[in-house]
């Protein structure tokens, strides 16, 4: 029998959708070579000679999904939180992201990283590197090692950098991209490439041009940012006049979404009626930062709106904007700001609930990655199983209101399993 199918007994939540989390106790969760094979309430003739691992009370969730994270800024999270986006990224984010131009601090840096996030409830993400070629494949071999499943992607930026940290050409920045490419070629099972502009003030537009070619040669995703801040998105304008709006200065170049171009972009805290069009017309996800949004004073994104219209979104936590890892701790923000907007700015954009930051985190994310966020059958078996004996109360609770509890009170000492497409790393 394969060493990855099994089933788990315990409390079982998963979204169905955006609106309903489904709910069972004492189910049997079924998990054949990787893949899910649905939750029992009793266990089928078929699957009787699994072995079954009862978990007892603990809750069985999917695992959770970081679509928006840079790895080499974990090491200076909490830091600099005072500052708006363009003063952060020019006093404190490029000069310490130079610094992965040395492969011994690299090492030091993203073994912390990697150990880190391997602890949490994440099981998979999507993350940027920096521009550093051999650096961001010591990454890259340190998230294959711990049985994660990732995406990550060498930064491109030949402009508006510092001496430090911005590539010396359009060509250069193609060139190392190349090379990048193909160094890893056929090297990975859990880790993959994605393509990663900066964000278009950090990348020319022959550079733009570029990435495109080798975003169509490699049939690569793409990520990047999009209308986090009002001056970045004045910058913006300013440095491509051409572009109608600030996705289009992606668009432009085909690194917007559409047909063999799966895209995140981050934030889309202040999206034009034209933008959002766009990425509901070309299935970009969005990747919901609220924390970072709030540290480093870009806003609210309208997450409301984007729910009900049916745009692809899931939740990031922004390293080193946002400074926890935690994307239990993305749901509870993304609560909290999202009555703050209601509140303070749109009375017509109701908060969001539990049962949709619980779809963000879990399917509206995954499903970048694939069948993945969910415990339908044939879904990728992500789990974490977790344990809420210490988060104590004097009555009874519903599983709903235990899950809810986690998301706002849990650390990492509270997830006792985690699983990724079967495979057991915690």
């Amino acid at each position: 029998m394969n060493q990855n199918s099994f089933v788990l007994k315990g409390t079982v939540c998963f979204s169905e959708d955006s609106n309903t989390i489904f709910i069972s106790e004492n189910a049997f969760l079924v998990c054949e070579n990787g893949l899910s094979s649905g939750v029992f309430s009793v266990l089928p003739e078929e699957y009787r000679g699994l072995p079954i691992h009862d978990v007892g009370n603990r809750l069985i969730i999917p695992g959770l999904v970081d679509l928006h994270l840079h790895a080499p800024q974990y090491c200076y999270r909490g830091t600099g939180m005072d500052l708006e986006l363009l003063e952060w990224l020019n006093t404190i984010t490029f000069p310490q992201e130079a610094k992965y131009a040395d492969l011994d601090y690299a090492g030091k840096a993203y073994s912390i990283f990697v150990d880190d996030l391997k602890k949490s409830a994440t099981t998979r993400a999507s993350i940027f590197a920096t521009l550093h070629v051999e650096a961001t494949e010591l990454l890259m071999d340190l998230l294959e090692k711990s049985g994660l499943k990732t995406m990550v992607g060498k930064v491109n930026m030949d402009r508006n950098g510092s001496p430090a940290l911005q590539e010396q050409s359009a060509d250069a920045s193609a060139a190392d991209t190349m090379r990048w490419l193909q160094d890893i070629q056929g090297r990975y099972q859990n880790t993959r490439p994605i393509l990663t502009p900066r964000f278009t003030p950090s990348c020319s537009d022959e550079l733009m041009k570029q990435l495109s070619l080798i975003q169509k040669e490699y049939h690569l995703p793409v990520q990047s940012h999009l209308s986090e801040n009002f001056s970045e998105i004045a910058w913006v304008k300013e440095l491509c006049p051409q572009s109608r709006f600030y996705g289009d200065a992606y668009d432009m170049f085909g690194l917007f979404g559409g047909e063999g171009c799966p895209t995140i972009m981050a934030h889309c805290v202040h999206s034009s009626e034209e933008e959002i069009t766009l990425m509901k017309k070309r299935g970009v996800y969005i990747a919901h930062c609220p924390q970072s949004n709030t540290d480093i004073a870009s806003g609210i994104a309208p997450v409301r709106r984007y729910l009900d219209e049916g745009l692809h979104i899931g939740l990031g936590s922004d390293i080193a904007g946002g400074f926890s890892l935690s994307i239990f701790r993305a749901m509870a923000d993304a609560i909290q700001v999202s009555k703050l907007r209601w509140r303070l700015l749109d009375d017509s954009l109701k908060p969001i609930t539990l049962e949709e930051a619980f779809y963000m985190a879990t399917l509206g994310g995954g499903s970048f990655f694939g069948k993945v966020g969910s415990f339908e059958k044939g879904y990728e078996f992500d789990a974490i199983v977790l344990d809420d004996e210490n988060i104590r109360h004097p009555q009874p609770l519903t599983t709903r209101e235990r899950l809810e509890r986690l998301v706002y009170l849990s650390d990492e000492r509270n997830i006792t399993e985690k699983y990724v497409s079967g495979n057991r790393i915690l």
